[in-house]
């Protein structure tokens, strides 16, 4: 069974503005699975927040099961996103994919190259963003 995503007051809030935002733009199916992911969520106090749970700003390790290949990014606010730097947008098919989940959580998702199973390998939230 699927896990169930976690969010705080702050983003679960800021992901919803965002969703409206967005519409009408290009990325609707992955918008509309982000608002399904938020109707489903608990949504938690930013202080007892596990700090192991992926949100936006988070760097994350994740790893294609099958593939057994891990890679590292950020999932950043759709103006901050620049692949070279691997910071993917939270409107991404990946993000959506992992964002309210926690280290050590399995996730299968259908990204465009098909369904992946994504295992998050370590999650690193900082509180100030030095990045």
């Amino acid at each position: 069974m699927k896990p169930t995503p976690i969010f705080c007051k702050t983003d679960y809030q800021l992901l919803r503005e965002l969703i409206l935002k967005s519409k009408n733009e290009t990325n609707a199916k992955e918008v509309g699975q982000l608002s399904q992911e938020l109707d489903r969520a608990i949504i938690s106090k930013e202080s007892t927040l596990d700090n192991s749970i992926i949100r936006i700003n988070s760097h994350v390790t994740i790893e294609d099961v099958k593939a057994n290949k891990q890679m590292k990014i950020q999932i950043v606010l759709p103006s901050l996103a620049n692949v070279t730097e691997r910071k993917i947008s939270i409107l991404a098919p990946l993000s959506v994919a992992i964002i309210g989940f926690k280290e050590n959580d399995q996730v299968d998702w259908e990204l465009p190259a098909g369904i992946k199973t994504l295992k998050i390998i370590a999650v690193e939230n900082t509180s100030s963003s030095n990045s």
